[in-house]
């Protein structure tokens, strides 16, 4: 993955949910495109998503803005909790900082301070995750939902075993790097080779540059990681979106299986799914155009939708 040229994004900003600030900011080109908002994976910071899949959103007639989730890049971070470890929060003590209410409701503040009133979402990982709490506790902030390499919205503790590769969750828990800029970058890499598709030969050369463009310390910041990850949901199950919504996946993801994409499609009425072939869970730069396709074909099939009715 690529860290961002500075040119190509407008200056950052910051939207406030309660004591918690967001850092975000917005692609230069398109800006007057539809908006879409992006929702990023555990741990890292905004510019883990690829400048290059960015402006092809653009090119396709969106406004893509991007934005550090709590606990990740220039974003407010918590204080710590008793659980430091992110395989802990995930399967035992969860819950100590805040909720998974909190952060969909990150994502509206967000959208509140780029003065959109609603905007199509694409979440990877974590952040597909977030993307779907929001299309069901925000419905109509959501123009469409694209849910990528993610979970079910609504599955937490020891039922999250079920579509988790527990020896790579393993693998990556065992991780260990100093904090400091070049425990960044190894980090970095090591990540991406972790997560790549086993099937497509890896690149360290790129890995380690992109690495290097953006060392990014949540990549091992086990504390932040454990309280993202270990904040609850207690709303309504993912069968109650009703936002069109597209579930995207890589055939290799070596982290979460495949069957979690097909969980979530079955579940939510009308979805569409797209298992991408030889992707694990990352966004590699030959799945883009395949990604964007999907994305713009989504919109165009909720734009000719009868308007929701308003409660």
């Amino acid at each position: 993955m690529s860290s961002s040229s500075a040119h190509l994004w407008g200056p950052v900003r910051r939207a406030e949910n309660g004591p918690v600030r967001l850092a975000v900011d917005q692609l230069c080109e398109g800006a007057a495109g539809e908006p879409l908002l992006l929702v990023t994976g555990l741990g890292v910071n905004r510019l883990w998503v690829p400048d290059g899949l960015c402006r092809m959103l653009a090119a396709q007639g969106f406004a893509v803005a991007r934005y550090d989730q709590r606990d990740g890049g220039e974003s407010t971070h918590l204080p710590p909790t008793a659980t430091g470890n992110p395989l802990s929060a995930l399967f035992t003590k969860r819950g100590e900082a805040y909720t998974a209410e909190d952060m969909a409701d990150d994502a509206v503040a967000v959208m509140d301070a780029l003065g959109w009133r609603s905007a199509h979402l694409l979440g990877v990982s974590l952040g597909g995750a977030v993307a779907q709490r929001v299309a069901i506790r925000h419905p109509d902030r959501v123009r469409t939902l694209t849910s990528m390499a993610a979970v079910p919205g609504d599955t937490s503790g020891l039922r999250v075993m079920r579509y988790i590769r527990m020896r790579t969750l393993a693998a990556f828990a065992r991780l260990r790097f100093p904090d400091t800029p070049d425990g960044a970058v190894s980090a970095g890499i090591a990540v991406a080779r972790l997560l790549a598709s086993p099937n497509r030969a890896f690149d360290e050369r790129a890995a380690r540059e992109a690495a290097e463009r953006n060392a990014d310390s949540g990549v091992h910041d086990r504390q932040a990681q454990s309280r993202q990850i270990g904040a609850q949901w207690h709303g309504p199950p993912i069968s109650a979106i009703t936002r069109p919504t597209l579930v995207l996946h890589g055939e290799d993801d070596p982290l979460i299986k495949p069957g979690a994409g097909r969980a979530i499609a079955s579940r939510i009425s009308d979805a569409r799914l797209v298992l991408l072939p030889e992707v694990g869970h990352e966004l590699p730069e030959s799945a883009w155009g395949s990604i964007v396709t999907e994305i713009r074909g989504l919109a165009d099939t909720a734009r000719h939708l009868p308007p929701r009715p308003t409660s």
